[in-house]
């Protein structure tokens, strides 16, 4: 069973997976410049990490940015390789949708590589559709930007 909850980020599990997602992201865009995030980046009021776990281990990650004006970005969502085809994601993105509900965000945004395909079809088969360059992004030939309005009737339906 995959439990999702929002836990500090201040844990070897959680660093762990953001090197992980560093490697990925390494191994994807070769000498390309990107903003590593530690643990204590991400340990700071308006950031909000998930952590999905498989029997008490850590599975999989992602952190909510608040961005006000009812918005958040969804940033560094990672899946263990051990744990990769099992639902992580789609169960981190569920609940990241409902923690951006109670939070009062109505709009989830993210950046995905145009090389992480996974990624891409799992945001776009949850209902994320394209949009440009928000916040602190330029347009990039490396990267796609998505957005999705919520609420409780979007939230996709938990696996039976």
């Amino acid at each position: 069973m995959i439990a999702v909850a929002v836990e500090t980020p201040l844990q070897e599990a959680v660093a762990a997976l953001l090197r992980q997602s560093d490697a990925v992201a390494a191994a994807l865009y070769p000498g390309a410049p990107r903003r590593a995030i530690d643990p204590q980046t991400l340990a700071v009021p308006g950031t909000h990490v998930l952590v999905a776990r498989v029997d008490g281990i850590a599975a999989g990650c992602c952190a909510l940015f608040e961005q006000g004006e009812a918005a958040a970005e969804l940033k560094r969502m990672i899946v263990d390789d051990a744990f990769r085809r099992r639902g992580i994601g789609e169960a981190l993105l569920r609940a990241a949708e409902t923690q951006a509900l109670r939070l009062g965000i109505a709009v989830l945004r993210l950046e995905v590589g145009t090389r992480n395909e996974a990624a891409h079809a799992m945001y776009v088969r949850a209902g994320f559709t394209p949009r440009g360059p928000f916040g602190a992004y330029a347009a990039s030939p490396i990267s796609r930007f998505l957005e999705k309005p919520i609420s409780s009737r979007s939230l996709p339906p938990a696996p039976g």
